[in-house]
Order: structure tokens, then C-alpha cells, then sequence
């Protein structure tokens, strides 16, 4: 019950032994359409989307690397992966990071003034999941299409698991990763870019994760990778997406929001305090809820002891380690591992002496309702 990598069902992984196929082939190419067209639902774009056989931190790179080389790059960073994005970022172009405390709103008021004074790229996370806080995208793309400047979005641990609408929001490249909502394993990162961004792609792009190359490729019949791709990976995925279109993304959304609902419901009944700080524009995250240590409990008790039951969630990385626990509600789990979980967790509180109340009668009437 981390914030990814999550269970992959058992579907998904059968289709990762069978017997080997030629990935220049109809079979191939059959597959990566149908799971590109799915993809595409859950991005809510209609611009021409690719998969690349790297993790979604691959995904960032080559948003940047193809379309922010070379220019003023403004990073939004309120979490571990902004900054990442700012990292990639400094390899590429002139980068001002724009800091917040983790798990504290961006600066928008900042942002629009680095737009006004020339910034032709903006980076963000949608998704912090080290701070468990979801960042305003309509308002960053608003921003950036007032200023005719690019927006970059790292959707890792939104899409597919949260309302995601990258043309209605202006968005310009988005990237996911597999492993999150999508319920798949890890190792592969799909990559959306509007007309705008194509527009505007570098003339000096790497070789690996030179989108000009992926397009050509993925327009051939049948569509194809540029290079050898992860094959069995691709076969993961596109049995994934069938599982997405059974359930209905409507559906899916809803389902995690419920979970996350749940989460909340039982953080407030035990009196345990929602480690994010928010504004009139930022949330809380819907696939990965974080939560202040209660005083008097240590990590090592906290995760060590709900451990013992089988289940495993996430504490806080880096200068937050110690501090937050959270718990991934992503993928393909429903209620029965939700409950599972807060129990063990409201049973470690009140081991540890934490006058908890009964999170996981709150959480059950959440997700009954």
C-alpha cells in the first residue's frame, strides 16, 4: 500500500510469459494502439501519445530534453519529485526553481511573473506524492498559455487514478508512469505532446528519447517503437489498459477518490493530523494520502509493526523521514485492502498509546457509501 509500485493483477502478469513476438510486427503494433487509445482517455487528449521502454523519471527527461533544451525553464517544486523535475531540468536549460515547503502551495503569483519576464517553459508535478498534496494544473496551464509559454506535466501518479484533462487545461507534454494507477509493472512511461510542443521541438534531441523518432515510428502500420522496446512490458500494459476499459475510467477515478475519501475519513477519526497545508487552489492527493507521526511514536514502531501484518506503506523521504507515514490508494485495489490496512494501522496507534478513535468504522462508511 505504497504510493507505487502496486499489486499488479495476475492478468497482467500472465501476459508477461508468453513466448516472444516480433515487435515489428501486426501483433505488436495492434497491441500498442489499442493501449495507446486508452491511454489517451485517461490523459483526456486527443494529441498524439508514445510509449518508451524507461520509468516515468525517463517520461520527464524526455519532455525536457525535446522540448525545454536551450530555454528558460521555470520549476514549480513543492515535493521530492518537482524537485527531480528541476534537476532534469538544469541538465538542459536555464532553470529558476520556484520553492515551496514540501507539501505547501506553489507560488502562482511567482510563476506569473518569471512568465512575464520571458520564461518559455514551465515544469510541475500534478501528483506530489511525497507530500501528498495535488497541484493546481488548470491554473499553471492557464498561466503558461497567457505567456505562449510551454507546460510541462509530470501526470506519474495521477493519471489513470485521477480526473486528468490535459487539452482542457492546457497542457503541452504530459508523461506517466506504469506502475501507479495503471496497475502494471514498472519500467515503461507513455509521453503526450501537443501541436504547440511539436511545434517548438529541439533541433539537438537525444537518440534514445528523441520524440521526433517516436513519431515517425508510431505513424508506420503497424505502429512501432523506434528501438527495441520492452517487449513483455508492452504486453503488461496493454493487458492493463483492457482491465481500465472493463472498469470505465469514470469509474476508476471514482474509485480512488472514494479510497482516498476512506483514507482521510480514518485520519480525522484518529485525530492524526493531514500532513499537506492547502489554498483555495491546491488539494489533497487522490492516490496517496500523507499523515503527521503522531508525537511519541516512532517511524521504525509505525511501519514495523503494521508490517508485521503483511501490509507495507511508505514514510517520508528525505528531510521528511520520521516525520509523515502515507498510504498509496492507486491500482487495483478496493475496500477489502483499504480496511486491512487502517486496521493495522489504528491498531499500531493505539499500541504505541495513541487515543485513537475508530478510523476504520469511518473509512467503511465512505466506502459504502
Amino acid at each position: 500500500m505504497i504510493p507505487g509500485p502496486v499489486p499488479v493483477p495476475q492478468r497482467v502478469r500472465a501476459a508477461m510469459t508468453r513466448q516472444a513476438i516480433n515487435h515489428r510486427g501486426p501483433e505488436f503494433g495492434a497491441a500498442y494502439a489499442e493501449t495507446v487509445r486508452t491511454l489517451k482517455t485517461l490523459f483526456g487528449t486527443a494529441n498524439e501519445l508514445y510509449i518508451i521502454s524507461g520509468s516515468g523519471s525517463a517520461g520527464m527527461e524526455a519532455g525536457i530534453a525535446n522540448f525545454g533544451r536551450d530555454r528558460s525553464i521555470v520549476s514549480l517544486v513543492n515535493g521530492k519529485f518537482g524537485d527531480r523535475f528541476a534537476k532534469i531540468a538544469e541538465r538542459y536549460g536555464t532553470v529558476t526553481v520556484l520553492d515551496s515547503e514540501w507539501g505547501t502551495p506553489l507560488d502562482l503569483a511567482a510563476l506569473e511573473r518569471e512568465l512575464e519576464a520571458g520564461a518559455e517553459v514551465v515544469t510541475m508535478v500534478h501528483n506530489e506524492t511525497s507530500a501528498g498534496i495535488r497541484n493546481p494544473a488548470p491554473e499553471v496551464g492557464k498561466l503558461a498559455r497567457k505567456h505562449d509559454a510551454l507546460f510541462i506535466m509530470d501526470g506519474v501518479t495521477s493519471i489513470g487514478g485521477d480526473d486528468v484533462r490535459m487539452d482542457e487545461w492546457g497542457v503541452d507534454v504530459a508523461v506517466v508512469g506504469s506502475q501507479k494507477c495503471l496497475a502494471a509493472p514498472a519500467g515503461l512511461a507513455a509521453i503526450a505532446v501537443s501541436d504547440r510542443a511539436w511545434d517548438r521541438i529541439s533541433e539537438k534531441r537525444p537518440f534514445y528519447l528523441d520524440m521526433a523518432a517516436y513519431r515517425k515510428s508510431g505513424k508506420g502500420t503497424p505502429m512501432e517503437t523506434p528501438y527495441t522496446p520492452a517487449v513483455p512490458l508492452f504486453l503488461a500494459l496493454h493487458e492493463a489498459c483492457k482491465i481500465i476499459d472493463e472498469e470505465g475510467v469514470d469509474a476508476r477515478i471514482a474509485r480512488h477518490c472514494r479510497m482516498a475519501d476512506a483514507v482521510r475519513a480514518a485520519a480525522k477519526a484518529w485525530g492524526v493530523d493531514l500532513f499537506p497545508k492547502l489554498d483555495e487552489h491546491h488539494a489533497y492527493s487522490n492516490t496517496a494520502t500523507a499523515m503527521r507521526i503522531p508525537d511519541g511514536i516512532t517511524d521504525k514502531d509505525l511501519r514495523g509493526t503494521v508490517k508485521k501484518f503483511g501490509i507495507e506503506i511508505a514514510g517520508g523521504q528525505d528531510h521528511l523521514k520520521g516525520k509523515i507515514f502515507r498510504i498509496g490508494t492507486m491500482g487495483s485495489v478496493g475496500a477489502q485492502e483499504i480496511l486491512a490496512t487502517l486496521a493495522a494501522v489504528q491498531f499500531t496507534l493505539k499500541k504505541s498509546g495513541f487515543k485513537a478513535g475508530d478510523g476504520v468504522e469511518a473509512a467503511a462508511e465512505v466506502l459504502l457509501g
